[in-house]
């Protein structure tokens, strides 16, 4: 029985986040610039993409561009975003033949302008589409995701739309950027790192981890298939004992 036989497509997850590692790494085992990196690593989202939506995963987040990775050489942040520009003209094919809806969160104002228009482009031209939800975390930081929630229902305490005696998870919920999808189900991290970089703290709270040494542009069908097997053969407790679950 190969891997995919394996996969029981009444226990997906329902919401699967990836942290896509290893490009820069990847490009330097084959003595080429980090760039090289970034662009190989562009077909490994498209198969994950279209092998996510092939499963029946209902939503997938992918980890783009972090609020740190502003931080990198200029030259490394101008071919990111230049590549971003030419992904998401080449993809919107890709994306609507498969039916799928792209969404955005992170603080997208910091993109260059050419980059966040044909973002929302892309996205005003699936937005009607409905097999799955396709995220780009692009300048995202949880940190600043929170405390932008944070600042945002404390503005409506003090003006008397939100109460204290009604605050609760759900307010929370409803200022984050994730507002319209499911908690984290599932968390992929790909090039051997064992950290969570800043990653959607609040919405992985009860998440399983799959960390895999594969670098991202080495990431293929079979990769995602043996994460998925793996978080099937775990029991999700929630807090709870196995006799309960059972």
């Amino acid at each position: 029985m190969n891997l995919i036989e394996k996969i029981d497509t009444n226990r997906l997850p329902k919401h699967l986040a990836i942290i896509m590692d290893g490009n820069g790494r990847w490009a330097k085992q084959k003595g080429l610039l980090r760039a090289f990196g970034h662009e190989n690593g562009t077909k490994s989202v498209r198969i994950t993409v279209e092998t996510c939506a092939k499963l029946g995963i209902e939503n997938l987040t992918l980890y783009a561009f972090s609020t740190e990775n502003w931080n990198r050489p200029k030259l490394e942040v101008d071919t990111l975003m230049k590549l971003l520009i030419s992904s998401l003209k080449n993809e919107l094919e890709t994306l609507q033949k498969n039916n799928i809806r792209l969404n955005c969160i992170g603080n997208i104002d910091r993109l260059p302008e050419k980059a966040k228009n044909e973002l929302l482009t892309v996205i005003e031209k699936t937005k009607n589409n409905s097999r799955m939800t396709l995220t780009l975390a692009l300048s995202y930081g949880s940190r600043e995701e929170l405390l932008n929630a944070v600042k945002i229902i404390s503005d409506k305490v003090k003006n008397n739309i939100i109460s204290t005696d009604s605050l609760d998870e759900s307010i929370i919920n409803q200022h984050l950027y994730t507002h319209n999808l499911p908690d984290v189900d599932l968390v992929i991290r790909t090039s051997g790192e064992h950290r969570i970089s800043n990653f959607l703290l609040w919405q992985i709270a009860y998440a399983e981890f799959y960390f895999t040494d594969v670098l991202w542009p080495d990431f293929k069908e079979a990769d995602l298939y043996e994460a998925i097997v793996s978080y099937q053969k775990r029991e999700r407790r929630f807090g709870k004992t196995s006799e309960q679950i059972k």
